[in-house]
């Protein structure tokens, strides 16, 4: 078969301190793929900034003038993690024939980019990049992600156990991607769904090199219940068996009460008044809240807004001449760029 054209998407958020480094590596990985004729020399790396305040762009524009296999994506604003990189998937899918996203920080081993490489190769669509353990993270962090996937297997989500968004995925598979539209984005839950040949390559996850996570504990949360409550309705019906158990018990105990009442019995008293109020009452907020939340999202869904909005295209055509450049690089220099780009593509 004819060497493929890979093109690794990378999703960059104020990655000013990694981004030189990162870029240093992939090239050099890209060059090795390349030499050992693994994959086209139209291969790229795509870096996609989703509306960073730092220098990133800055860099990634720099980098896409001196070096033919760096290419950048920049989003008008901040989009989120998931939607920048469908945002770089969908750019990258047109031109490619398989595609890896990797994280910028580079935490997944880049080396294993090589076995995602030979497996597609030997007919595999989708390809997983999955922790062999987890003993660099922090024990809350190692039992918390643990248990996330745990809890989404009972739930009947299908999940890829250890596995974030460090995959392979064919032009095939990013071409039936496209067809999920919806706009609570969990795409860990909705690749395992496109069915394709799927295969798993195992690594040790290093250590980040510089910068600050960009999931703390407040995103970490909100990305797991976005994940929970965008592939799985159990949670409601929870509150469903919920409210039923506790209607059942408070029948329970109102024929508990009526019979001392009749014996002569019973006491006076707010304390066990007040409490199962409160108690109900907080399961009742608790249940709308989460009917709510449900609802919110058919509401996102039913307005059909775009997920992104590019400001420039640096990797197929441009759309935008509003460049974030530094001070030594002008107006003619941003033409140059762009009459290449558009020869070149």
């Amino acid at each position: 078969m004819n060497n493929p054209v890979l093109t690794i998407v990378v999703p960059c958020y104020n990655e000013e301190e990694v981004l030189p480094d990162t870029i240093e590596q992939l090239d050099g990985l890209l060059e090795e793929l390349m030499d050992d004729d693994l994959v086209s020399d139209k291969s790229k790396i795509l870096f996609v900034d989703d509306g960073s305040r730092d220098r990133t762009w800055q860099l990634i524009y720099k980098q896409s003038l001196n070096n033919p296999q760096v290419r950048g994506l920049k989003l008008a604003k901040n989009a989120g993690h998931q939607n920048a990189l469908l945002a770089g998937l969908t750019a990258a899918g047109k031109v490619s024939d398989c595609t890896v996203s990797i994280d910028a920080d580079l935490q997944d081993d880049i080396a294993v980019i090589r076995e995602f490489i030979l497996k597609f190769r030997e007919g595999y669509d989708i390809v997983y990049g999955v922790r062999r353990k987890r003993e660099s993270d922090t024990f809350f962090k190692r039992s918390t992600a643990q248990g996330f996937y745990k809890l989404m297997k009972k739930m009947g989500v299908d999940l890829v156990y250890n596995h974030a968004d460090f995959r392979l995925m064919s032009k095939c598979a990013l071409e039936e991607l496209q067809r999920y539209e919806e706009t609570n984005l969990f795409l860990r839950g909705i690749v395992p769904l496109l069915g394709f040949k799927t295969a798993n390559v195992y690594y040790d996850r290093k250590e980040r090199l510089a910068g600050e996570t960009k999931y703390p504990l407040k995103k970490m949360l909100a990305f797991s219940f976005e994940g929970i409550t965008s592939f799985s309705v159990t949670p409601i019906r929870m509150v469903l068996a919920l409210g039923i158990g506790s209607f059942i018990i408070s029948l329970l105990f109102g024929l508990y009460f009526l019979g001392l009442r009749y014996f002569g019995e019973t006491e006076t008293g707010w304390t066990s008044l007040i409490a199962s109020i409160w108690m109900l009452g907080g399961l009742q907020l608790t249940a709308i809240g989460l009917v709510g939340e449900y609802i919110g999202k058919i509401y996102k869904e039913t307005k059909r807004r775009p997920k992104f909005s590019i400001e420039v295209d640096a990797f197929n055509l441009p759309i935008s001449r509003h460049l974030i450049m530094d001070g030594d690089q002008d107006d003619e220099l941003a033409d140059i760029h762009f009459g290449t780009l558009s020869e070149t593509n």
